[in-house]
């Protein structure tokens, strides 16, 4: 198919009835979908809405039970990906199908059939650089996938689709780890390519803005069906939400005034060195008082990860001191953490928040193994420790059988609201939410932010972990921008800009103003 013989405004592609089942599920259920030449369609729905499902069916990774999909009028039939990538569809995916030790260049032509057996390698280079220009990318052909930060990782990665001829551009989560200065970026390349006819469908989880700001059309999916599907200029970000979830929405986030008592978290130059052997935070200071929350704004890989670390006594600084409450905890243990009052809301809560393989009850008898109300002669009282999960289960909404289930069987978003209820039942004094709406729907990110604003409320200090700018500015009180394992300013959320919190997020601006 060459898509430059179709009209702009013409179909390029139709998905009708198409419907895909699992074992126990209907992923996809006769779902009618189109999409024309220079449109950017975007597909909008939560996790386990069917989205995936759809895009790897028409990318040919998976086959459809039922339907059929046209391409340019013509039915076809993709058995696999290659199918799919000969007739001119790609897919950027949001977990990065690169080769980190080869260049940016290797990576582009790795398997492509075009770039023939014996290389023109000045040829081929002029092609990339083109095709650069001709969509707004800049990317060093020569540098090392790791070398690279995440939107120039986005940037090679839709080189590499357009490179194989791809007319249809298929992009999950297309924005999800990038800084506002690289997503800004990445939508005018997106409209560039619109601009050349090309058809865009990034299939996205809930950053509505993007999808209001960059689409032409919008179709919802719920429970496998499509529940709208209309013009862009038509919709808004409360009628999207209210098909995404089937109810309003409302986070409540708005800033009260809460009275902030006595600092309960202070950390002085604090330094550490990550597991390569290199430097990943560099002298940060910073406080937290109770009753108010700090978010750490910044791409993944910027020494967020040492940082929450150090702070719940899993890894060793290299220097500084922390002091809670005033008391020196630099050396103190995790376990002895949690009876201090530190609560550890972990970015991994599969690997790391629970124990896949134990039951709910097991799993929270792993922060009450020592609470004496819950072993009595060395012996845990199950029964006690089993009445407790079931309060977790009813007061958290976790949708889970019964407490002898097992995590792995808990969807994210549950297994989430469970790590959550377990932490916060302590009530701990200091909160350390490490990206704790990371992969979550949008009815999920809702209860965890408010369950955030709620220990607030009841005096806890929260330190907030997030990529996402919309959630640091919609709970926090103060925002840390942190970069290569700086501190670039502790900003009051009234005098700080999305702008100026977005730049310092990729190393621009920096700032001595501090809490």
């Amino acid at each position: 198919m060459l898509i430059n013989q179709i009209k702009r405004g013409e179909t390029v592609l139709e998905a009708r009835g198409i419907t895909k089942r699992f074992p126990g599920v209907v992923a996809n259920d006769h779902i009618d979908f189109k999409i024309t030449a220079g449109e950017i369609h975007a597909i909008l729905g939560e996790n386990g809405a069917g989205k995936s499902t759809l895009m790897k069916i028409i990318f040919g990774q998976y086959q459809p039970d039922e339907g059929e999909i046209f391409l340019g009028g013509e039915k076809v039939v993709f058995k696999s990906p290659l199918d799919a990538i000969d007739r001119g569809i790609g897919m950027v995916h949001q977990h990065r199908q690169l080769i980190s030790a080869h260049t940016v260049f290797e990576n582009i032509i790795l398997g492509h059939p075009g770039a023939g057996k014996v290389l023109n390698m000045k040829r081929v280079t002029q092609e990339i650089y083109d095709l650069c220009d001709k969509f707004g990318f800049k990317v060093d052909l020569k540098a090392k996938v790791w070398q690279l930060s995440e939107g120039e990782k986005q940037a090679v990665e839709i080189l590499k689709a357009l490179y194989r001829g791809a007319e249809i551009l298929i992009m999950d989560e297309p924005t999800s780890a990038l800084t506002p200065v690289e997503t800004e970026k990445l939508l005018d390349s997106i409209q560039a390519m619109s601009d050349d006819n090309l058809a865009i469908v990034p299939f996205i989880t809930h950053k509505l803005p993007i999808v209001l700001q960059i689409s032409d059309k919008v179709t919802v999916l719920r429970r496998g069906k499509v529940v709208a599907s209309l013009d862009t200029p038509d919709a808004t970000e409360k009628s999207l939400t209210h098909a995404l979830v089937g109810r309003e929405i409302v986070f409540n986030t708005k800033r009260e005034k809460v009275e902030r008592g006595r600092t309960i978290l202070q950390v002085e130059n604090l330094s550490a060195i990550n597991d390569k052997g290199l430097p990943a935070l560099v002298d940060v200071s910073f406080t937290i008082r109770e009753g108010e929350i700090l978010g750490v704004a910044g791409v993944s890989g910027n020494g967020q990860r040492e940082l929450v670390e150090i702070l719940a006594g899993l890894r060793k600084p290299a220097e500084g001191k922390i002091l809670l409450a005033g008391e020196d905890i630099t050396d103190t243990s995790s376990a002895r953490r949690w009876q201090l009052g530190i609560g550890y809301i972990p970015a991994d809560r599969n690997g790391v928040g629970t124990v896949a393989n134990f039951s709910l009850v097991e799993n929270t008898a792993m922060n009450y193994y020592f609470d004496h109300d819950f072993y009595r002669r060395g012996v845990l009282d199950y029964k006690k420790m089993r009445e407790l999960t079931e309060q977790f289960i009813s007061e958290y909404d976790v949708a889970a059988p019964n407490p002898d289930v097992k995590a792995k069987n808990l969807s994210g978003g549950n297994l989430q609201k469970f790590v959550m209820a377990r932490v916060l039942s302590r009530n701990p004094r200091l909160i350390i939410a490490d990206l704790p709406t990371q992969g979550l729907d949008i009815g999920a990110m809702e209860f965890v932010r408010n369950k955030l604003v709620e220990a607030k409320r009841n005096k806890a200090g929260v330190l907030l972990i997030s990529e996402d700018l919309d959630e640091i500015f919609a709970v926090s009180d103060w925002i840390a921008p942190l970069y290569e394992g700086h501190f670039m300013a502790v900003l009051p959320v009234e005098k700080a800009t999305r702008e100026e919190v977005g730049a310092m997020m990729a190393g621009i601006g920096e700032t001595k103003e501090a809490a």
